[in-house]
């Protein structure tokens, strides 16, 4: 299936990593802005049809629906991900090195956001789970920032599955809890971790959180208890990063 990608990263991003599936490049009449510039460059690099949207057009994302849109935008096959096993063997876990695994995210918003400081933080690679989550629309790739492009993912129909594989290849499992009493500045940074983020509303489920060799939390300061689940994937993925 093919999807619409608004945000020029996101376009720009799938040019530098799989050009072969940017099937063409809309812009409106006249001259392209500024953020859209570059991409209509690397179109023509490419040799990827550039058309002139006179009006609003439609395409199909992977879920069978139409998005109507007359700004500039992309249309880019989407990402197949890769296989469990390249994660965990292409290179070796060194200490350090971090993993993610999404138990259940629904927002796309927050799947796009963990996947854009994912690529910023240089984490490993990303396990997602294929029941009740977010799909991989436009919308994860667009709030990505082309975050997609540029870490490792796979999506699995058993993350209880991937999680022991993890621990096979000698990765350390870490879940994080707002219940748990132990810090993330207390977990140890010289191992490698698959940091497992739980659903918005019900965090970890309970074989997940078995699995886990460590669960920690984020020691609130102010009188809030808790963090979106994106903003806290992204403080969990800073505190393990650090001096790495």
């Amino acid at each position: 299936m093919s999807l619409m990608l608004r945000n020029p990263h996101s376009a720009a991003a799938a040019f530098d990593r799989r050009p072969g599936d940017v099937l063409e490049v809309r812009v409106p009449p006249g001259k392209p802005s500024d953020a859209w510039r570059p991409v209509v460059e690397l179109a023509r690099q490419h040799s990827v049809p550039v058309k002139t949207v006179l009006g609003a057009t439609t395409v199909n994302d992977r879920r069978g629906k139409s998005e109507r849109q007359g700004a500039a935008c992309a249309i880019v096959r989407d990402h197949d991900g890769t296989i469990l096993e390249a994660l965990w063997t292409d290179p070796a876990p060194q200490p350090g090195d971090v993993w993610l695994a999404l138990d259940c995210l629904q927002d796309p918003h927050n799947v796009g956001a963990v996947f854009r400081t994912a690529a910023f933080f240089g984490i490993k690679g990303i396990v997602l789970t294929k029941d009740r989550s977010a799909p991989m629309s436009s919308t994860v790739y667009d709030v990505a920032s082309g975050g997609v492009e540029y870490v490792p993912f796979v999506q699995t129909a058993n993350l209880a599955s991937a999680l022991k594989a993890a621990k096979a290849a000698g990765v350390w499992i870490l879940g994080s809890s707002e219940h748990n009493e132990r810090d993330i500045t207390q977990i140890p940074r010289d191992r490698p971790w698959l940091l497992v983020i739980g659903n918005e509303e019900q965090g970890l489920r309970r074989l997940s959180l078995e699995l886990c060799d460590d669960v920690c939390r984020i020691t609130p300061r102010g009188l809030l208890g808790s963090l979106n689940a994106s903003v806290a994937a992204g403080v969990l993925m800073a505190t393990l990063r650090a001096g790495n």
